[in-house]
């Protein structure tokens, strides 16, 4: 199993929980938890037993964005990982998940602040809980930066584009009840739970079809773009052959022996 010095891996379950571990910086970006998050949605991707992921932070924090002051100071925390950008230039991308979807469905269980380059990650999750106390928003423009971790494109589509222009252009921070209210996350919960919620969604998932979980996250997503007809279309190619599967046949066989099924990703 991975893991960095900023970035902790572990299993709960059928679950892969990542956690973003630099309580100290707000859980602020920097090389040992890129690389660390990277090699945590490969990992995942690459173990069949793995059904699901929960992203959160360590110290009530989920994550405060890219650290300012490092990047002010022209150096950040752990150069020993230099070469792994150096092998991949878009390791970072991939890691803040603007350049890589797994096939495992990803829940945010976020606490505390979920700001600038937090906000940005949140986006390619695809459930998302937040404590009642957590902060959301894109501060990049209150900084003279721009928010090149995907917003300008990603979140639009995701909420109205009046709530995504507002949030992208005045730098606000949004509370937990804003968010829910745009559509920006899905759970507001009592602050301190919501990796318990997320765990608890992760559990409903663990115990579906993988194959059927697996091709209904990618039908969702490879059909955003697309007109009605071609969306359906490809939903109907995505999703014919997990009729022929043997998860298909046991979950039926299961239901009715009333019985949990037992699936083999088969």
């Amino acid at each position: 199993m991975g893991g960095t010095e900023h970035l902790t891996v572990r299993r709960e379950g059928a679950t892969l929980v990542l956690t973003l571990n630099r309580p100290e910086a707000k859980n602020a970006l920097s090389l040992p938890m890129l690389v660390g998050l990277y090699d945590g949605w490969i990992e995942a991707d690459a173990d069949d037993a793995v059904r699901s992921i929960v992203l959160t932070g360590a110290g009530g924090a989920f994550c405060a964005g890219m650290d300012l002051k490092a990047l002010a100071g022209g150096g950040m925390a752990g150069e020993h990982y230099r070469d792994r950008l150096k092998a991949d230039p878009d390791l970072h991308w991939k890691a803040m998940l603007r350049h890589h979807r797994p096939r495992k469905p990803v829940i945010a269980a976020v606490e505390g602040h979920c700001v600038a380059g937090g906000t940005e990650i949140l986006q390619g999750t695809d459930i998302r809980v937040a404590g009642e106390a957590a902060t959301f928003g894109l501060f990049e423009v209150r900084r003279g930066l721009f928010p090149i971790g995907g917003s300008t494109v990603r979140l639009p589509r995701q909420i109205p584009r009046t709530h995504a222009l507002e949030m992208l252009l005045t730098g606000r921070p949004y509370t937990a009840r804003e968010a829910a209210a745009i559509g920006l996350i899905g759970h507001v919960v009592p602050d301190g739970t919501a990796l318990a919620k997320a765990l608890e969604i992760a559990g409903r998932i663990n115990a579906c079809g993988p194959l059927a979980v697996e091709a209904v996250k990618a039908s969702v997503y490879e059909t955003a773009a697309m007109t009605e007809a071609d969306g359906l279309a490809a939903e109907l190619a995505r999703g014919r052959p997990i009729f022929d599967t043997s998860d298909a046949k046991e979950g039926a066989r299961a239901f009715a022996e009333k019985r949990a099924p037992v699936y083999r990703r088969a």
